[in-house]
């Protein structure tokens, strides 16, 4: 009859019966049959591929429906401090935000819901983490932070300091508070202070170069006591700089580097371990001078140089005058010495002739040119 409506609901189909724009019934697979005498009667026909109901009536389903719901709808109601995990055929896919409520097909893809109270410590569990990250959904509900070797984290929530985290993979829920996980490097670290115009104790203008090697010994201080704690060691790092070079003159700089690195150090340190930095070392790299202060002092060095010079050219003069004295006394206290020198020199001058004719033999060599006394 024409005022009969047939309704067929597949095997991947529910439907919604309205009439007069007010629900009135859930269809399940079958064929159905309604007299809509003057077409009053309108069918919602769903497929649940997808068991997420996606109508904008899910409060008004709840109330009709009443203790059918049951039948027809897997109910996720989440309080506000509860999370909604979404298991489908018992796989973890979805995650229910703190206050939803959404309805779910009883189709056939079986929907689980378990409702979980976010904890104190807002600690996700490593296993619901796993899963999550999988779905590429963690980092939208948690706040989440790799802390690799030689660093330390640092969780607050909501503006307060709650544990220091050690090296691994965290996530912490972010529902109704501000999470946040902040990282310290806790390797060595330098630090160049470089071309600082300063003046020596005697008004000398010059620029240092300075380096230092420092780490983190206390990441809660180091976070919490200084805005930046890098940018306040290099501060501290400049202020020791300049009180330690203006307590010296050029000279004391210029001969002993070494005091003027035990007092910068002997400053910074100090102030460093107030934020939680620990100073390992400083080193003064270079002194650079002005020009016209480097041809003074050049001037300077190259007179004290040939002033060392000449003391030591007059000082060997003397030990030779000394040394020939003392062997002209030996000379003249030993005849036979004086002969042996005579044939040292003999010998020399011998060398240097190519011919020599000897007058009386062999005997008169050793009466004329060579004669020892006993």
């Amino acid at each position: 009859m024409f005022w009969k409506k047939r309704v067929v609901i597949g095997d991947g189909e529910r439907g919604l019966v309205y009439r007069d724009r007010r629900f009135e019934q859930a269809l399940d697979p079958g064929v159905y049959k309604f007299n809509d005498l003057f077409g009053r009667l309108e069918i919602a026909v769903h497929n649940v591929a997808k068991p997420e109901y996606a109508g904008n009536d899910v409060d008004t389903l709840i109330a009709a429906l009443g203790d059918k719901l049951d039948a027809h709808f897997v109910l996720g109601d989440v309080g506000t401090d509860e999370v909604g995990l979404v298991s489908k055929n018992g796989k973890l896919e979805d995650l229910l935000l703190p206050g939803t409520r959404r309805l779910y097909w009883r189709a056939p893809v079986r929907v689980e819901i378990e409702r979980l109270t976010l904890p104190q410590d807002l600690d996700v569990r490593a296993d619901i983490a796993k899963r999550l990250r999988q779905l590429g959904a963690l980092a939208r509900v948690a706040a989440v932070a790799d802390v690799p070797s030689e660093f330390v984290g640092l969780l607050f929530v909501d503006g307060r300091f709650v544990r220091t985290l050690d090296p691994g993979s965290y996530a912490f829920w972010n529902f109704q508070k501000n999470v946040t996980i902040d990282t310290v490097d806790l390797r060595v670290q330098a630090v160049e202070v470089a071309g600082q115009e300063l003046l020596t104790r005697d008004k000398v203008s010059l620029r240092v170069n300075l380096a230092a090697s420092v780490r983190v010994v206390d990441a809660v201080a180091s976070r919490t006591k200084v805005a930046k704690s890098g940018e306040q060691v290099y501060r501290e790092l400049q202020y020791g700089l300049r009180k330690a070079v203006s307590a010296k003159t050029l000279d004391e700089l210029l001969g002993d580097k070494a005091s003027l690195d035990g007092d910068i150090f002997g400053y910074v340190r100090g102030k460093a371990e107030a934020f939680g930095v620990e100073v390992l070392g400083v080193g003064v790299k270079d002194v650079i001078l002005p020009g016209e202060m480097r041809e003074i002092l050049n001037g300077v060095v190259q007179a004290e140089k040939s002033a060392q010079a000449n003391v030591i050219r007059r000082r060997e003069e003397a030990n030779a005058a000394r040394s020939l004295l003392n062997t002209a006394k030996l000379i003249d206290e030993s005849p036979v010495l004086m002969r042996l020198k005579e044939l040292e020199a003999l010998e020399k001058i011998v060398e240097k002739i190519d011919k020599l004719t000897v007058f009386g033999g062999l005997d008169g060599v050793l009466k004329q040119l060579v004669n020892i006394k006993p």
